[in-house]
């Protein structure tokens, strides 16, 4: 089948992954979060429950409608790369979940950092098949959560 044909494989982040997600953040009220291949939405509700300005970025035209549907806050329909190079403002809070099989892992990660404020955290979720050199990493089974803060301006 034609690459461009295929059905978008969701696979959504387990509960005690997204557990954990919110307690390596601690408090985000009033942060912004920006959930990147946000799929379903579920870490952007999240949240935007715990009092976080969320983005939701999706380029899946159909997932992303069913985010309008649920929200009040601003749904981006792009490519993950394409937004964060096009993104003006600063970030608290970064979350990507990509296929595991995606490709660009290394320009998402460089990306990800420019955009966050000092002090800001980026959180990459994926198979333990790949490894990065973050500051933080949390295994659960065969997936990983790899944590960045912001260090510099």
């Amino acid at each position: 089948m034609e690459k461009s044909r295929r059905k978008t494989k969701i696979r959504p982040t387990s509960s005690v992954v997204k557990q954990a997600v919110f307690n390596i953040l601690g408090n985000i009220n009033g942060c912004l979060f920006i959930d990147l291949f946000a799929g379903t939405g579920q870490m952007g509700f999240e949240a935007e429950e715990r009092g976080a300005k969320v983005i939701f970025v999706e380029k899946n035209l159909k997932l992303a409608k069913e985010i309008i549907k649920k929200t009040k806050s601003k749904v981006v329909i792009s490519d993950a790369l394409k937004f964060l190079m096009s993104f003006e403002d600063r970030a608290d809070v970064i979350f990507a979940d990509p296929p595991y099989d995606y490709e660009n892992y290394e320009k998402l990660i460089e990306l990800s950092l420019k955009v966050l404020n000092k002090g800001g955290i980026f959180i990459l979720e994926h198979s333990k098949k790949v490894d990065f050199n973050s500051s933080k990493k949390k295994v659960y089974g065969d997936t990983v959560l790899s944590v960045w803060r912001r260090e510099d301006d």
